[in-house]
Order: C-alpha cells, then sequence, then structure tokens
C-alpha cells in the first residue's frame, strides 16, 4: 500500500491552523495534524467520513 498523500483541507483555518487528508486508499481516509507530521493519524472509513462531510453542510 502506498503512504497517504496528504493535502490541506478545505474546512481547515488559514492562520496554519490545519488538518492535513489523505484520499489515496480507495475505503479509508487519513485524518493528521499540519502542525505535527510526525504525530499519529487517525483513520476513518471513506462512509464516515462522507457522514461527517454531510453533516457539516448541513449544520452551516
Amino acid at each position: 500500500m502506498p503512504p497517504p498523500s496528504f493535502r490541506k483541507s478545505s474546512y481547515s483555518n488559514p492562520e496554519h491552523e490545519c488538518i492535513l487528508i489523505a484520499t489515496n486508499h480507495p475505503h479509508t481516509i487519513t485524518i493528521r495534524d499540519s502542525k505535527r507530521p510526525d504525530s499519529p493519524t487517525l483513520r476513518v472509513s471513506a462512509t464516515a467520513w462522507a457522514s461527517f462531510l454531510t453533516t457539516l453542510h448541513t449544520e452551516s
């Protein structure tokens, strides 16, 4: 499996307080803190991520 390919989330704060997400694995979204790139990552299913994004759009 290739390493995660991280990008800045569109929901991140422009003041460098952001999360990075990797979507290059088909069923898993990997999340990390941009300020701590060597820290542990959080992995969630693509289904859980989609539900999270739907909730964000509904709440805003």
